[in-house]
């Protein structure tokens, strides 16, 4: 099962930047065995239209046109569910289990998702209630995406109860 990032806004060259390419270059390592491939990052330009919803309905059809074919959709979003680690470990590892091809991980811009969007993601999940920048959002999902191969491997980088 292939894993995708679709992201609403480019990372500059960095520690983030690197940071994101580290656990992601870990996670393609640990997740081969398991059969999760990609973990690729799709950027895309944020939206310039005069409103704030206009912007996210650009932004939605742009991230809608990333997902592959029967994607299931994840969309990141602080009024989501908040889960655990393992807990979505276990739900990557259903879908991957269930045959669905890919899975991508939505990220929106400043102004955030799309109200659509977001009804149509499968999951929509919260990191905190809390407002993190994009950048954040991504080093922290990058790094849940390698903590996710390493929980469903048994390596013990994951020191859950």
């Amino acid at each position: 099962m292939r894993i995708q990032i679709a992201a609403v806004g480019r990372m500059k060259s960095g520690p983030e930047r690197e940071l994101v390419a580290r656990y992601l270059e870990r996670a393609v390592a640990g997740g081969k065995p398991l059969g999760l491939t990609g973990f690729d990052v799709s950027e895309l330009t944020e939206s310039r239209a005069g409103s704030s919803q206009s912007r996210k309905v650009e932004e939605a059809k742009a991230l809608t046109a990333t997902f592959p074919q029967g994607s299931v959709v994840v969309a990141l979003d602080e009024r989501g569910k908040g889960i655990g680690s393992e807990a979505l470990a276990n739900t990557i590892a259903r879908w991957r289990d269930d045959g669905k091809a890919a899975v991508s991980f939505v990220i929106g811009g400043a102004d955030g998702l799309e109200p659509d969007l977001v009804k149509r993601a499968d999951l929509v999940l919260s990191f905190s209630p809390l407002t993190w920048p994009h950048q954040m959002v991504r080093m922290m999902l990058a790094e849940q995406l390698y903590r996710t191969t390493t929980i469903l491997s048994g390596h013990p980088y994951h020191r859950g109860d």
